[in-house]
């Protein structure tokens, strides 16, 4: 999932698309690699809220939510935080050290934004030999919403400010749209998706006329995929139409973990039946059958008449850390003693969402790992 939205609002654009830095075409000397995400990171990609569209009625609370969210993260490594401009700059400045922040690990990138989830708007950078490479998959608000031309510029904004290359992916001569939501990988070789989310024929559509097959020469080509794992639906309330990160994560090479709906009264309760029977008989690049942990969902969360897509798998995995989200449901501590068990060299830290989730994401849709 994670895309997250501006509910019913959509405001417009509000600066011309800057001149950045033209995107290269790199020849496949070497094989690129998407590392995974709890290998070696040099730090967390992060949005300061600036839409409060998609949070109405929450906005400062998930301000002041997101400065914790920035407090952790820089406890264990490096953020790199966007923010609108030097005026916002300062006073996000104030907050963070009014918490207590460690100022040291947060460097500030100047771009205003449509919206703050990472995850999908910006770049996904791989391993190209011994060089890293942004990827830019030319985001388009999740095939949904029309403010978004801000957002686009995040991969080329971001490369430049980390001096790493960046190539736009294409496909037969076409620009590829894909969300960093819509995949996880082990690193290895395998990667993880949903058919709602990517082969949908109607609702959301981000490639047109795209066939799995597209989809896995794709994979292969730019993330170093030979194995694709497909999924069936995502979850009940997911604004994204199906994003992996709500559903289903490698936690190592060969563990995936997925969420499971034990009341078959539940709206998620088929189709999250239907995707451990896929992942019970899938396989890893390597021929094994992987190992399947159960994650429990949390009670159905509802604000202002609409079912929010609660999970924990949306966690966050960190140098020495991961981050979970928590929703002051009884499942919360079930939830994070199963995710410690799948990281037994990480410390395990719980993170409320409750006020992140009025926004249809939480703490992986608004993070992008850099790997070192």
């Amino acid at each position: 999932m994670c895309a997250k939205t501006g509910h019913s609002l959509e405001i417009a654009e509000l600066m011309p698309l800057a001149i950045l830095p033209k995107e290269q075409s790199f020849k496949m000397s070497t094989q690129r690699r998407f590392p995974a995400e709890w290998e070696k990171q040099q730090g967390i990609l992060l949005c300061f809220p600036y839409n409060g569209n998609d949070w109405p009625g929450k906005f400062v609370a998930v301000q002041w939510a997101f400065v914790e969210f920035i407090k952790k993260v820089a406890t264990f490594e490096e953020v790199f935080l966007v923010v609108a401009n030097k005026k916002t700059k300062e006073k996000i400045h104030e907050m963070l050290e009014k918490a207590h922040v460690a100022m040291d690990k947060v460097s500030f990138i100047l771009h205003k934004t449509n919206r703050s989830w990472m995850r999908d708007s910006g770049p996904i950078i791989v391993k190209n030999g011994s060089k890293r490479e942004a990827l830019n998959f030319n985001f388009n608000g999740w095939a949904k919403y029309k403010n978004f031309k801000l957002d686009r510029q995040m991969p080329s904004v971001v490369s430049s400010f980390l001096n790493i290359p960046i190539s736009q992916v294409t496909y037969k001569g076409k620009a590829v749209i894909l969300e960093g939501g819509a995949i996880d990988v082990n690193g290895k070789g395998t990667l993880l998706t949903s058919e709602e989310c990517l082969i949908h024929p109607d609702i959301q559509v981000r490639n047109a006329g795209f066939t799995k097959e597209d989809y896995e020469a794709i994979f292969k080509e730019y993330l170093g995929i030979s194995n694709v794992i497909w999924l069936g639906d995502g979850i009940a309330g997911d604004d994204t139409h199906g994003h992996i990160d709500d559903l289903t994560r490698f936690v190592d090479e060969e563990t995936i973990i997925t969420v499971v709906e034990k009341d078959s009264k539940d709206l998620n309760y088929k189709s999250l039946q239907e995707n451990l029977k896929r992942l019970q008989v899938s396989k890893l690049e390597n021929g094994k059958a992987p190992k399947i942990v159960e994650l429990p969902m949390p009670s159905p969360i509802y604000f202002d008449g609409l079912r929010l897509p609660a999970s924990y798998a949306n966690f966050l995995i960190l140098n020495k850390c991961v981050l979970v989200p928590v929703f002051n449901d009884a499942k919360d501590a079930e939830a994070l003693n199963i995710i410690a068990g799948c990281f037994p060299g990480r410390i395990i830290i719980p993170i409320s969402a409750i006020d992140f989730i009025w926004g249809f994401g939480t703490l992986h849709c608004l993070s992008q790992q850099i790997p070192e």
